[in-house]
């Protein structure tokens, strides 16, 4: 066991010096876990931000002059007034991303409980941005017409007052979530190149035919590799998370870092093993990136890191299920977005280490009939 375990520390070693020579999975390891986090965080906007929006007041009444002065920032810009004929094309030119048309007589209408309508003209071609700004819109022109009705009428308030907070992101910010996702996602990238990479690295430079004259078993190689590789992406994501997310992007961590960094061994091992398995189908480092880049999109677009695992379709649900993806993701949200401790997460944990030592098997026998084939 000692020999093993020795075995193992000296080419775990070694991959720690090959992965310090290679400058381009240097490269990625830094910016995959700085500017990939906080680009997205600073530059990516999914909230409505002083949205470009024009008002057509057909109607020149009191109350659609509220509600042209309504849209302030820093929701929207200032209301651009422009005549009906120009809404065509002012949207064409991408002017405006809403255009809201009062239409004559409105206020005459509204006030005998007619019930007139608002054309609300929208550029769904940024999509975020225009699905929220619509609902905000909405809101708007609610309180306006509300706040017309009051002053010209009486009307019983309603009985009750809905108050909304928001649990673990009290002002819905979006840099929240993306910037701790965007850590997930760089986990299962690097994970899935790196010790993969380092595998077709040894046979391209034959330098596993060296290996090969050691007293040494395939496992131990393995290992050497998983553990070499986890440690590097432990420390890097651990580091992204105080230094970048929680320094610079200021983003509070709710739960404790030991246990994050725990559970991203576990994961690493199950991702790491896979990235082998998927190595050891290959020839070339070109070879190996066709076949990784997919994988790490489905792993990511599917785990629910970036949109919610639950209005995916039912079948699909349950198909990654067998994705350790998946696990991480809900592991990681509860841990660093809720402070969720051991005792919420370990089933997570567990099935992410199963997945992983089914993974590790399967890559220790392709691993194994590589080395037969490069011994003939």
């Amino acid at each position: 066991m000692l020999r093993t375990l020795g075995n193992i520390f000296w080419l775990g070693i070694k991959e720690l010096f090959s992965l310090g020579r290679d400058g381009a999975l240097v490269f990625l390891i830094i910016f995959s876990m700085t500017h990939f986090v906080y680009s997205p965080a600073k530059e990516v906007k999914m909230d409505v931000d002083h949205a470009s929006i024009a008002v057509v007041d057909e109607d020149h009444s009191l109350l659609s002059r509220h509600i042209l002065q309504a849209f302030m920032p820093p929701l929207f810009r200032r209301a651009a007034e422009i005549p009906v004929e120009q809404i065509d094309d002012a949207m064409d030119r991408g002017r405006y991303t809403f255009v809201i048309d009062i239409p004559p007589n409105f206020e005459r209408d509204f006030k005998h409980g007619r019930s007139p309508a608002i054309q609300v003209n929208v550029d769904a071609t940024a999509m975020s941005e225009a699905g929220r700004g619509a609902i905000y819109i909405q809101e708007i022109l609610a309180r306006e017409a509300s706040y017309a009705v009051h002053r010209t009428e009486k009307t019983d308030q309603p009985p009750f007052n809905v108050v909304v907070r928001g649990k673990f992101n009290p002002n819905f910010t979006f840099a929240w979530f993306i910037s701790v996702m965007q850590v997930v996602n760089s986990v299962t990238m690097l994970a899935l190149f790196l010790a993969g990479a380092a595998v077709i690295r040894e046979r391209e430079h034959g330098t596993l035919e060296h290996l090969l004259a050691m007293p040494l078993r395939p496992s131990e190689i393995m290992l050497a590799k998983i553990c070499s590789n986890s440690l590097v992406i432990v420390v890097a994501a651990v580091l992204s998370l105080v230094l970048i997310i929680k320094g610079v992007l200021g983003v509070p961590i709710a739960g404790s870092l030991m246990l994050f960094a725990g559970g991203v061994a576990i994961y690493l091992f199950s991702i790491t093993s896979l990235s082998i398995m998927i190595a050891t189908q290959v020839n070339s480092m070109p070879q190996f990136g066709l076949l990784a880049l997919p994988a790490f999109i489905v792993l990511s677009l599917l785990s629910g890191s970036m949109t919610p695992f639950e209005s995916m379709p039912e079948n699909l649900q349950r198909v990654m299920q067998f994705a350790p993806s998946t696990h991480f993701v809900s592991f990681a949200q509860a841990v660093l977005y809720r402070g969720a401790g051991f005792d919420l997460v370990w089933k997570d944990c567990a099935m992410i280490a199963a997945l992983g030592l089914v993974f590790f098997a399967v890559a220790l026998l392709r691993f194994r009939q590589m080395l037969v084939q490069i011994q003939a």
